[in-house]
């Protein structure tokens, strides 16, 4: 009766355990994943889950439409796929510019190298 009895003690303890190592903490992001939803505006900026970054334009009850980029493209998707907000797309377009002003950017002799070219004429 003894071992009957720690054998359900440990099975107890064992789905305690499970319960607040991964089923609580997952319905607590559920939770809060579901409230950034609920309080979308006009104007916030958003990434979907497919990581398509863009400026919400208008709210539905299911879906919002939000514009992507320069060219201004709508584009309306269910609030389920909305993964994040407040991304700093200034950040991604700077870094963006960064490089294609690196790439664009003509490389300065050393001076040594400089210095040849001009003993050599």
């Amino acid at each position: 009766m003894d071992q009957n009895m720690s054998m359900i003690f440990m099975l107890v303890l064992l789905f305690a355990m499970m319960y607040f190592m991964m089923i609580r903490p997952e319905n607590k992001r559920k939770k809060k994943l579901q409230e950034m939803r609920d309080s979308l505006k006009k104007g916030d900026t958003i990434t979907t889950i497919g990581g398509i970054i863009g400026k919400i334009v208008r709210v539905n009850s299911d879906t919002i439409v939000f514009e992507t980029g320069e060219d201004r493209v709508r584009m309306e998707v269910a609030k389920w796929a909305i993964s994040t907000t407040g991304i700093q797309t200034d950040e991604v377009m700077e870094t963006k510019k960064e490089k294609k002003a690196k790439k664009d950017a003509v490389p300065e002799e050393p001076e040594a190298v400089a210095a040849e070219k001009t003993e050599e004429q």
